[in-house]
């Protein structure tokens, strides 16, 4: 069809659906196919201005960028996930979708940035404050899944003028990143940072491992996963995009994703994690735990009595929790082996038919899971409060969206940094259960760290 003809079409589909649905006020979306453009690629020249900036690159398949606030929520406290389901219901029911055809990967979303504990700690500087939730329907939606691409436009629109405005804005937008030139230059800039805070963490965390051990030993946990982070003072702002395309060919088999509430304020990693997916009512979720570093053909975890006991109390809890909300979960008897990067896990995936359960309420049940908190949950997520010095903030907790058909995905966002200003956060954790040997476990948190200052590039600059 002539591109003439095409924008005609578009401007004639937002004047019908507002005519049949419109009112006063209210929600407006419209999509069109786009062909060739790689979201990674084109999130800056798609956000423009807009501060929100969000990208999900899963693997394989679904890759979207998002930009910009059509509504948002920011809340703290216990009813978080309900909260946030109804938000995610409402908006997007509230929806007039003028492009109702449109595939699966173009539908409306609505974004989902959890923090690990529903409340911050009275300790938090605000650097490290992050709403216990936000949730987004962004402006604009830039998806790809193998070579076909869509763009989406979501607006307020208080009449039809207002509902061909959208139309003739996506089409602008559209041509604008049709016009982007491929580049195939990834390169990421070296990243210095200050000698003196290389490994600052390493005696700290030791003192929290030995009481963590204590506390198991003397059986009031049967598991703790401690969490390090790393703090990093760097010359220049962080630009992650670089990485994040790089991570495409490093960590081909997780979802790299970025969640950036400003310019000066980005989320971001390659999470190997799936709290939940839903899909037309089906229900999958990961059990991962355990970790054995580059090199290793991961055949000492399978017969590791450590390894596969914190793996099978990170499958039986996932069960149980699933259970109690009222489904019947099916896991393979023995774990398998993934491989991420360099490091290679012990993998369960469980699955269920949960049809007639909203995925927040079952997010709900299954977070945090043993292979990020410990057992039992409660008395686990009270110690860590005490144990780690600094607010998990994002890390840990799940990321990703809900969109217009009710199918979702969460990720559990682990392997990440946070770049605020020019400070670089490296967040790692090691789970202890009993047979745990401090060394080893300050070793395996060590190897994760390394990894994401692998993939950094980072420098060391010397100290006088």
């Amino acid at each position: 069809m002539p591109a003439d003809s095409r924008f005609i079409a578009l401007v004639d589909a937002a004047r019908q659906a507002w005519e049949r649905h419109g009112s006063d006020e209210t929600l407006f979306s419209l999509a069109m196919p786009v062909e060739g453009i790689d979201p990674l690629q084109a999130l800056p020249s798609l956000a423009g201005a807009e501060p929100f900036q969000m990208l999900w690159d899963g693997a394989p398949g679904l890759c979207f960028a998002a930009a910009g606030c059509t509504q948002q929520l920011n809340l703290n406290g216990a009813r978080r996930f309900e909260l946030a389901q109804r938000f995610s219901d409402l908006s997007l029911a509230r929806l007039i979708d003028a492009s109702p055809d449109s595939p699966a990967q173009a539908r409306p979303r609505v974004l989902l940035a959890f923090s690990f504990f529903p409340q911050s700690s009275e300790r938090s500087a605000d650097i490290d404050t992050v709403p216990s939730v936000q949730a987004v329907l962004p402006r604009w939606q830039l998806s790809r899944q193998g070579r076909r691409g869509w763009l989406r436009i979501i607006g307020t629109t208080n009449s039809a003028d207002d509902a061909r405005q959208l139309a003739e804005q996506l089409w602008l937008k559209a041509i604008a990143l049709e016009q982007l030139k491929p580049n195939r230059d990834s390169a990421l800039s070296t990243v210095a940072i200050n000698g003196a805070c290389s490994r600052p963490w390493q005696n700290r965390y030791r003192t929290a491992l030995e009481r963590g051990l204590e506390l198991i030993e003397q059986e009031q946990l049967h598991k703790i996963v401690l969490a390090v982070r790393q703090s990093i003072d760097l010359t220049t702002p962080f630009d992650p995009l670089p990485l994040l395309k790089r991570l495409r060919r490093q960590q081909a088999g997780s979802c790299r994703f970025l969640w950036q509430r400003s310019r000066e304020d980005a989320f971001f990693g390659a999470s190997p994690e799936r709290l939940l997916s839903l899909r037309s009512g089906y229900l999958r979720s990961d059990a991962l735990a355990g970790t054995a570093g580059q090199g290793d053909d991961g055949q000492a975890l399978l017969r590791s009595d450590k390894d596969r006991r914190e793996h099978d109390l990170v499958v039986e809890t996932i069960t149980t929790q699933l259970r109690h909300a009222g489904l019947t979960p099916k896991s393979r008897c023995r774990p398998q082996l993934a491989r991420h990067g360099h490091l290679t896990h012990l993998h369960t995936p469980i699955s269920a038919d949960a049809q007639g359960h909203s995925p927040l309420s079952l997010a709900e049940q299954l977070h945090p899971t043993p292979a990020v908190a410990g057992l039992p949950r409660r008395e686990a997520m009270n110690w860590l409060r005490t144990l780690e010095p600094f607010e998990r903030g994002n890390y840990a907790a799940p990321l990703g969206w809900i969109d217009s058909a009710g199918d979702a995905e969460l990720r559990v966002a682990i392997r990440c940094g946070h770049a605020h200003g020019l400070r670089l956060d490296l967040t790692a954790g090691a789970g202890l259960v009993r047979g745990s040997i401090a060394d080893r476990e300050l070793q395996e948190v060590g190897l994760k760290l390394a990894v994401l200052a692998d993939q950094l590039e980072l420098s060391t600059v010397p100290t006088n």
